[in-house]
């Protein structure tokens, strides 16, 4: 039985007294939370460190928003796996379609990032998805193919996770059609050849549309963007029924 993750991205939002200020409120929210789901949330860099201090349950874990390749060396501006796993990080969000768009991160480079994050420990969130142009011409599974060919070789699928983030649908209000999103993750999940694989959905993720996002067969959690800056919001979307 594969278990739901149910992933939070502040993106570049979050002091540390604002971080400080949500778990205090969030925590007891999730406390009941069932067993057969994770809950993880990926602060900015910043804010790390205060993020780690309250996490002292098992299924509530810290994801960074991007990893390098490297452990050390003349890269500005990156962050190492070690420098994360010694503030208890557990997994790395990595090519998401922010950085694929403002700073034309490639599949080769998101690979590289994947693999290394792996090999130190930490387990990848792998971000695929395709532009509303390439939907409207056709090519939404021409482009998850590839972005899952190359951005996911030489990976370990038992160590991994998916997200389907269309992205026409981040941030926009709008939300792929819960059927089409399953449509997308069974394809990704036969793409990977790995039947366990952890396959979730982004793209304006709200309370009121979670449950029916978390029936789908392939959908198996969700990656929240704006969503999950309210801890009251985000409770209800881990609490999904």
């Amino acid at each position: 039985m594969r278990k739901s993750v149910i992933a939070g991205n502040w993106k570049m939002h979050m002091t540390c007294a604002d971080t400080k200020k949500y778990l205090e409120e969030f925590l007891p929210l999730i406390e009941e939370i069932p067993n057969d789901r994770k809950i993880v949330i990926a602060p900015p860099f910043t804010a790390i460190s205060t993020f780690s201090s309250y996490t002292n349950f098992d299924y509530l874990n810290i994801a960074s928003q991007n990893i390098h390749w490297e452990d050390k060396g003349a890269f500005t501006a990156e962050i190492s796996p070690n420098m994360l796993i010694e503030h208890k990080v557990k997994y790395a969000i990595v090519g998401h379609s922010e950085p694929r768009k403002y700073f034309s991160e490639s599949d080769e480079q998101i690979n590289k990032r994947a693999v290394f994050a792996q090999s130190s420990g930490l387990t990848p969130i792998v971000c695929v998805g395709e532009t509303l142009e390439q939907r409207e011409r056709g090519e939404a599974d021409r482009v998850i193919t590839r972005q899952v060919e190359q951005g996911l070789e030489n990976t370990d699928p038992s160590n991994l996770i998916v997200a389907y983030e269309p992205i026409w649908a981040i941030g926009t209000g709008k939300t792929c059609e819960a059927s089409d999103a399953n449509k997308i993750c069974a394809l990704i999940r036969r793409l990977i050849g790995f039947s366990d694989v952890i396959i979730q959905y982004g793209g304006s993720v709200k309370p009121n549309n979670i449950d029916e996002i978390m029936s789908m067969s392939d959908i198996d959690g969700v990656l929240v963007g704006g969503s999950s800056l309210d801890p009251i919001s985000f409770s209800r979307i881990a609490n999904f029924e």
